[in-house]
């Protein structure tokens, strides 16, 4: 529901970061993942098949996300398959029967989901079953949706 009193903090107000590391992100980030917009990514949240994740580190996720998204820090992409239904096999991971999974980060210029993405397709996760929201939750706060504090004890963290 929007909050039409919102107002983005100075945090989020910024339109760029230094680069790098903040540097401008393709809206693809590796070819076959779907990218989102907000109503699709309300979409994702509203399915029962779709993880929604914020992909950032566990210390920012605890301070600010988008409800109803989990913690999969970029950081730990790989620890995370085999609770996206995965299966270590001789030859590596079996993701045929993966879940679904939305990612997102900061926004525009952040690479943790992209990096998330590339993980996760690399160690053979299939990039159909990917969303990336890349206005991440900067964008999410200039919509206008509510913003969510976690807290520690609501963190999905491996």
């Amino acid at each position: 529901m929007p909050d039409a009193d919102h107002r983005l903090t100075d945090e989020w107000a910024r339109t760029s970061r230094p680069a790098p590391p903040a540097v401008l992100q393709p809206l693809v980030p590796v070819a076959g993942v779907v990218p989102l917009g907000e109503l699709e990514l309300i979409e994702a949240l509203i399915a029962p098949d779709i993880v929604v994740a914020d992909g950032r580190k566990p210390d920012q996720y605890v301070r600010y996300t988008i409800p109803g998204a989990v913690n999969l820090p970029f950081t730990e992409t790989e620890q995370a398959l085999e609770h996206l239904g995965c299966r270590r096999g001789p030859e590596g991971w079996d993701c045929r029967d993966a879940a679904r999974i939305a990612l997102f980060c900061n926004g525009v210029w952040c690479g943790q989901s992209p990096s998330a993405i590339r993980k996760m397709v690399e160690a053979g996760f299939p990039p159909e079953r990917i969303f990336y929201y890349r206005n991440g939750l900067q964008g999410w706060l200039l919509q206008g949706p509510s913003g969510w504090t976690p807290g520690q004890a609501a963190s999905f963290h491996l």
